[in-house]
């Protein structure tokens, strides 16, 4: 399988979208069925699982091409032909989800062999094809960087603060999330994320509700911000 790497200097630009779920979409060229898969990963070494259940899935196919794309900005991909002559499927199929400026998916194309070879630009065509109904099929899903923090509510403020909290989620200002809150003996904890040009603004409203909430750092992460 063949690989490549980009830096991974920060960009400004948001990251590439990706897909919600996975999807499939067969095309037929001169009796030979092609069934692309299209699946949402994580990294390049949840590709290799992808086409594992594929090879598992339709082991009387002849061939199980792949090509995968990860990173915020596609900066990692990967790529196999799996016997066809080089060239003709995989980087078609990479070239096809490059174009279509989506990372963390993985696309598999099944092939069931009709008798007629369809030579090299066949072939090519084929794999472009098929990857491109799957692309079609898909429902793609846009994504924000966040940076998250943690908040720990003791009880007396809890019912105040939890309001609140609620209420700027609702008025979109700050672009705040906000998830279920952990409950223990002292109150509760909540995680907070806020796009990074945010955070100072939620720090500031954080003090505005009560001067003595510490808002502890708790990572980055993405969030989905839209699909289409």
């Amino acid at each position: 399988m063949s690989g490549a790497g980009a830096s991974g200097a920060h960009r400004p630009d948001p990251p590439l979208d990706t897909i919600d779920r996975p999807v499939e979409a067969a095309i037929e060229v001169e009796r030979s069925r092609f069934l692309a898969v299209l699946t949402p990963i994580d990294d390049l070494d949840d590709a290799a699982d992808v086409v594992d259940a594929q090879r598992r899935a339709h082991p009387d196919a002849s061939h199980h091409c792949a090509a995968m794309v990860t990173g915020l900005y596609g900066d990692r991909h990967r790529s196999s032909d799996d016997g066809e002559p080089a060239g003709t499927a995989g980087a078609p199929m990479l070239a096809v989800l490059v174009g279509a400026e989506l990372t963390d998916v993985v696309a598999v194309v099944v092939r069931w062999f009709g008798g007629t070879k369809l030579g090299a630009g066949g072939l090519v065509r084929a794999y472009t094809d098929a990857t491109r109904a799957g692309v079609a099929a898909a429902r793609r899903v846009g994504r924000i960087e966040v940076v998250r923090f943690a908040l720990h509510v003791p009880h007396r403020d809890l019912g105040r603060v939890e309001h609140l909290l609620h209420r700027e989620v609702a008025s979109g200002a700050l672009g705040l999330h906000l998830d279920p809150p952990s409950h223990d003996a002292a109150g509760a904890r909540f995680v907070l994320s806020v796009p990074g040009a945010r955070a100072a603004a939620l720090a500031s409203f954080v003090a505005s509700l009560d001067a003595s909430l510490v808002l502890d750092a708790h990572g980055t992460g993405l969030r989905r911000v839209r699909s289409r």
